[in-house]
């Protein structure tokens, strides 16, 4: 049994959620997410929750993540999703400049990444840069996007790492 599949998804005042023809769509008062329903699991709306109930055994390996993926869809549409990367490296720099991320991360040339529709970016400073957006999946997608262009590395800790991310370092060479 799914602990988590069990528990119904509560609806707040503002957010709608409708069923049709295989999508369930949620609206709220930062937008509207829909995702597209299996076969295998039921879904129910009433008093203000959405419950995932499985058919049969079939369903049984995709309730609990579909619950969740549900609760990502009211979550997003009430809060929004943030993730925070981190900087740190001699000459490393982040500038958001309207559609485009601008990064200097000791290439011989500056990286401009285009920001995806839905997504926003903020610089606060030099070395922090905060992801934001309604969709979980497109705010982490675009968190890993940017940390690939320069992962932390063990040695010196330099690079772009997650906030809250522990960097494993090695003791360098000895003589």
């Amino acid at each position: 049994m799914s602990r988590i599949g069990k528990r119904p998804v509560a609806l707040p005042e503002k957010v709608s959620a409708a069923i049709d023809s295989g999508t369930l769509t949620v609206k709220g008062p930062k937008g509207e997410l829909s995702m597209p329903l299996r076969d295998e699991i039921d879904y129910k709306i009433d008093d203000g929750e959405i419950s995932v109930t499985p058919q049969k055994k079939a369903g049984r390996p995709f309730w609990g993540m579909q619950r969740t993926l549900v609760q990502n869809l009211v979550t997003g549409v009430t809060e929004g999703f943030t993730k925070t990367l981190e900087i740190s490296g001699v000459g490393y720099r982040a500038q958001s400049q309207g559609k485009t991320l601008k990064l200097q991360l000791g290439y011989s040339h500056d990286v401009d990444y285009d920001i995806p529709e839905g997504i926003e970016i903020k610089t606060p400073d030099q070395t922090t840069v905060e992801i934001s957006g309604i969709d979980k999946q497109k705010v982490g997608q675009v968190a890993a996007e940017i940390r690939r262009w320069r992962k932390p590395e063990p040695y010196k800790g330099k690079g772009i790492k997650y906030r809250g991310e522990y960097v494993f370092r090695k003791e360098g060479k000895k003589k």
